[in-house]
């Protein structure tokens, strides 16, 4: 298979949806906490209860981020103009930035570029955790280019929320 192809990954945050009982994510919260503390790798329950939480049933109503976030990908997937396309969530839900990754490179990607949702510098999972993930695959992945579409302009980000806010300015 050519592995020429483009992709693009969009990941967002994750939510846990309304229905998934709080101490699975208590405890979940608890075993990745020690883990960090220890720099030890994940337990075997850790990684239980992380996949149970990712592949709890969802519906729009119990997980509405879920939906926002397909919502947003069924609007840009079209303007991509054919490009390889997938949908990766940080945390909560699936699937993982590492299964996306995966599944596009199967798919015929040589080139990948990972976008995320959290527009402002800061957060862990923008600055830490995806590069981290995006270290691993690349060495999983020597042949295949990745790239990270991030940190955001700032700018732009300021201009797209000065055209979203400026008709309820107006209105007002």
């Amino acid at each position: 298979m050519s592995r020429t192809r483009q992709a693009v990954v969009l990941v967002g945050h994750g939510g846990i949806p309304k229905d998934c009982p709080g101490e699975l994510v208590m405890r979940l919260k608890r075993l990745e906490s020690q883990r960090r503390a220890t720099g030890a790798p994940p337990s075997i329950e850790e990684l239980e209860l992380d996949r149970q939480i990712r592949h709890w049933p969802r519906t729009p109503e119990s997980d509405p981020y879920r939906s926002g976030l397909e919502g947003l990908a069924a609007r840009w997937r079209p303007r991509l103009n054919g490009v390889l396309f997938a949908l990766a969530y940080n945390e909560y839900c699936a699937p993982t930035l590492e299964k996306a990754v995966e599944e596009v490179i199967a798919a015929g990607a040589g080139q990948v570029t990972v976008v995320s949702t959290m527009f402002t510098p800061g957060g862990s999972h923008s600055e830490i955790e995806i590069p981290a993930t995006l270290a691993t695959l690349r060495i999983r992945h020597p042949g295949t280019h990745l790239q990270y579409a991030w940190p955001f302009d700032l700018d732009l980000v300021a201009g797209m929320l000065t055209r979203h806010v400026r008709p309820f300015l107006e209105s007002g």
